[in-house]
């Protein structure tokens, strides 16, 4: 006759799946950590630059050593890229749930909401446009490494990704599509750089007017 063992409620959690308490508080910790030096590093990168920016000023404000931030990051740039990448998925995110005005639902409108979307996300938050600026400005910072730039800037041809397609849903061919995005791209950039250092005063115009005539000829043009 075989003898059946009963197991207690501890050794059938024991034998799950799920992981230990101790690994899911050191998880909690270390990811809590880490939020903490990047709130921190967002803060001095803002007001110093990247150029000015120091690990040991990093730390400080985190209320860590120089040394523990090396526990999670590299270097500064390390830092930075973690900062950009976290910035441009909430630029996608702005630009994948833009929607047209439901009494013109239709494509040429949805590309437009699209791009003022992209627009607004920077106009809205200046400082995720300044940590944007070495990407948008082609210069890779010093000790990025090559992978690093990689993935960045396929973040942010995967943010302007739902702006080329609709070009492509209007008729363009995909290299025509990618040319008019580049210079919606180069519009919003150039016009929020300009409204954010308070330049085109000096023309006594309105950023966000200009863009949108600039997305009123482009409709135009792509509609045909």
């Amino acid at each position: 006759m075989t003898k059946s063992v009963n197991k207690s409620p501890k050794e059938d959690t024991e034998a799950g799946a799920s992981p230990a308490p101790r690994a899911l508080r050191e998880t909690a910790i270390n990811e809590a950590r880490r939020a903490l030096i990047l709130d921190a590093a967002r803060a001095v990168f803002f007001e110093l630059g990247l150029e000015g920016a120091s690990l040991r000023e990093i730390a400080k404000r985190a209320g860590y050593t120089p040394g523990a931030i090396y526990t999670y990051f590299n270097n500064r740039e390390e830092i930075y890229a973690a900062l950009l990448s976290e910035s441009l998925e909430r630029l996608k995110e702005a630009v994948d749930s833009a929607d047209s005005d439901p009494a013109e639902p239709t494509a040429p409108a949805l590309l437009r909401a699209r791009a003022m979307a992209f627009f607004r996300f920077y106009q809205d938050n200046p400082q995720d446009l300044d940590l944007g600026f070495y990407l948008f400005n082609g210069a890779q910072p010093r000790g990025l490494t090559p992978e690093l730039n990689q993935q960045l800037n396929d973040q942010l041809r995967a943010a302007l990704l739902p702006i080329q397609e609709m070009l492509v849903s209007l008729g363009l061919a995909e290299a025509d599509a990618v040319a008019e995005t580049t210079a919606i791209f180069a519009h919003a950039v150039g016009l929020l750089m300009l409204h954010h250092t308070q330049r085109i005063r000096l023309f006594k115009q309105n950023a966000q007017e200009l863009f949108e005539q600039y997305l009123a000829f482009l409709m135009q043009r792509v509609s045909r």
